[in-house]
């Protein structure tokens, strides 16, 4: 039985909105797209082709060409319902679909197979900025995007001074928008869409827009329209604030939709997935990377060296970093950190104290940190991998590089078994005025 498109359906449900069953997108490789003909072109192609498939067929390059002609499912056979109010993040490694999920949904991709049904004004913040012109100011993009995404003149007048001081760039607004920076640029295009109030949003890595202090404000702004009963569909590769904003999770893998549910036990089950878990090497080229990092230099390895054959509490390690540049880069300086399961930072070395690196494009760089001690309690960890240059400009990060695991040591097992054991770094203590020492 065809169903009808998704503007057409009229078995709307109370709680439902948005229903999606039997989602599949096909997808054509390695064949180029024809360009506009004009209709002569058109009826001389339509003429010659028989021919021109017979000399194919006697010079032998007909099976090469079908062999060129590879489809892909960027998704298959994908079911699932959200109700009004849930906010909902959608995890995966790059090229699982998740992207191509949020663009059906919001109707830009037309899907192969199956449907999905959406009840309510959408919003989507898939590709920031679209519907810019740079030759108009940033006043007048507010109106003209805003009006792009569905929203009257009179709303936008009204959130006009509150979408200025989201941006930060007011003295600005009166500048064609070709003048602006990226950064500029993409706040003023988050702004716009973050204010669009609509019942349903998609989000897709918007957190990795902008510096840190724009990100953290972009998050805020996100747990906003949750806490407003919303319906939001996260898509990012940031765990923590997956954990943080979203109650359910779904995990793709390859197209198809591995896991739904509680979104602890899928963000567990997607680090133990995808990551190299208790490996002390891992390969981190085609590792998940934040937008707009890894252009200029690329962090290719990381690798633990523990004491012995394990990481033990309280023993040293040393950790490596292989990185190659991809355009000349200076003062590049790397970092290393140690996160939670859950995403909480425990800890952070970085080489700025000790030396800046500079290299010409193409060159290769091992660098190396030494951790006396391991200051970790016994538990599993996510090990983070970044790479700046200058003040803040990020030139790659990996937030979650390898997972690799603490043990305790022989003579310290009861101790590592103590809840709430914490951070014990070394630390050196003196008396600044006079008091009575008690002695234990």
């Amino acid at each position: 039985k065809k169903r009808l498109p998704t503007w057409c359906r009229l078995d709307r449900m109370d709680d439902v909105v948005i229903r999606v069953d039997g989602l599949s997108k096909q997808y054509r490789i390695g064949v180029k797209p024809d360009g506009y003909k004009t209709l002569r072109e058109t009826l001389t192609d339509g003429f010659v082709a028989p021919f021109r498939r017979t000399m194919e067929l006697l010079r032998g390059q007909a099976s090469g060409a079908a062999e060129m002609d590879e489809k892909i499912w960027a998704l298959k056979d994908v079911s699932f319902e959200i109700k009004r109010g849930e906010v909902v993040g959608i995890i995966g490694p790059n090229g699982a679909g998740k992207t191509t999920l949020l663009k059906i949904i919001s109707r830009i991709t037309e899907p192969t197979e199956g449907f999905a049904e959406i009840h309510g004004r959408v919003g989507s913040l898939l590709e920031v900025g679209t519907g810019f012109h740079p030759e108009l100011t940033g006043r007048e993009n507010i109106f003209l995007n805003g009006a792009i995404l569905g929203m009257k003149k009179v709303e936008i007048q009204r959130k006009f001074k509150e979408i200025v001081d989201f941006t930060e760039i007011e003295k600005f607004i009166d500048t064609p928008v070709k003048h602006y920076s990226s950064g500029m640029y993409v706040r003023l295009a988050f702004a716009v869409a973050a204010h669009l109030e609509p019942e349903i949003l998609l989000v897709d890595e918007v957190l990795a827009v902008g510096d840190a202090s724009f990100q953290k404000k972009c998050l805020g702004k996100m747990g906003d329209v949750s806490r407003e009963g919303r319906t939001v569909l996260f898509v990012s590769h940031n765990m923590s604030a997956v954990r943080s904003l979203c109650s359910r999770c779904l995990f793709l893998k390859e197209g198809a939709l591995y896991l739904d549910g509680n979104t602890d036990d899928v963000v567990t089950s997607y680090l133990t997935e995808i990551l190299p878990s208790r490996s002390y090497a891992t390969d981190t080229s085609r590792a998940n990377r934040l937008l707009n990092v890894g252009t200029k230099l690329r962090i290719l390895q990381v690798e633990i060296h523990p004491q012995g054959e394990t990481l033990r509490f309280r023993e040293p390690i040393q950790i490596t970093l292989r990185a190659k540049a991809l355009e000349s880069v200076d003062d590049v300086v790397f970092g290393v950190g140690v996160n939670t399961i859950q995403g909480v930072r425990l800890l952070t070395v970085e080489s700025e104290s000790a030396f800046k690196v500079t290299l010409a494009k193409g060159e290769d760089v091992s660098v190396k940190v030494v951790v006396p001690s391991l200051s970790l309690p016994p538990g599993t960890y996510l090990l983070a991998v970044g790479a700046r240059s200058g003040g803040n400009l990020s030139l790659d990060s990996v937030p979650e590089a390898m997972v690799f695991e603490v043990m305790p040591k022989v003579d310290e097992l009861l101790m590592a078994q103590r809840p709430n054991l914490g951070l014990r770094p070394d630390s050196d203590w003196a008396i600044v005025e006079s008091a009575r020492v008690m002695n234990k």
